[in-house]
């Protein structure tokens, strides 16, 4: 009985190397490793180390150069500063301690009037 089935393990494992060019032989893809959920009273959570793995970017990717901007796409990336647009940091700045109390600027107190009899400084 061990012999007929060794025999036929043996025949089986022979029948594709001797297919022909007309015969297509599949072969299974390798299964993705697939990330393990736990649920620990009642929350479901997943291992942060499989997440990580899945968000590295692939191999091919990391060694193509970035594609060259055009001139649009180069002044789109400039700040907003540069292209006279609105910048918080700035109109902070500009306002001084009036930002959020009062729509102008801050500025220095003026000076008092000079008197008429007082000689100029």
């Amino acid at each position: 009985m061990a012999r007929l089935l060794s025999l036929l393990l043996l025949a089986c494992a022979t029948v594709p190397a001797r297919a022909d060019e007309h015969t297509v032989v599949v072969k299974a893809a390798a299964p993705e490793r697939g990330c393990v959920e736990v649920e620990v009273n009642g929350k479901r959570a997943q291992s942060i180390s499989c997440l990580n793995e899945k968000l590295l970017p692939n191999s091919n990717t990391v060694s193509r150069p970035p594609p060259t901007l055009s001139g649009a796409e180069a002044t789109v990336q400039r700040p907003s500063n540069q292209l006279g647009l609105y910048n918080r940091a700035a109109l902070e700045h500009r306002m001084g301690n009036a930002f959020g109390k009062s729509v102008t600027p801050q500025r220095p107190a003026p000076p008092p009037p000079a008197s008429p009899l007082l000689p100029p400084r």
